[in-house]
């Protein structure tokens, strides 16, 4: 399933939400009447719009890790046989003493 399209529409939730807490918030300071709507508070549009963005970056941020992951563990397979091949020189060494086979 392609990822984009979720993304946009958190964003667009998000952004939609924000907007509305945004006027509901506006009407409440310039009247007397204290807006509700569907039951939601501005505040709690606020935090509808907090967590879609929430869940939006949290997608990215895990379809970008799944697509650099081979890069990433190669780098990481590389240093590792780097690694345990330096380390099997030093014990080589420590083994013969320092001297060499003819």
């Amino acid at each position: 399933m392609p990822v984009l399209p979720l993304v946009d529409l958190l964003i667009l939730m998000g952004t939609l939400a924000l907007v509305i807490g945004v006027l509901l918030k506006t009407i409440a300071i310039l009247t007397v009447f204290q807006p509700v709507l569907l039951g939601f508070t501005s505040l709690d549009f606020v935090v509808i719009a907090g967590v879609c963005m929430g869940f939006a970056l949290t997608l990215v941020a895990r379809t970008w890790l799944k697509l650099n992951e081979n890069s990433s563990s190669v780098v990481q397979r590389r240093y590792a046989a780097e690694f345990s091949r330096e380390r099997e020189e030093r014990l080589r060494e420590a083994a013969g003493g320092g001297q060499q086979e003819p």
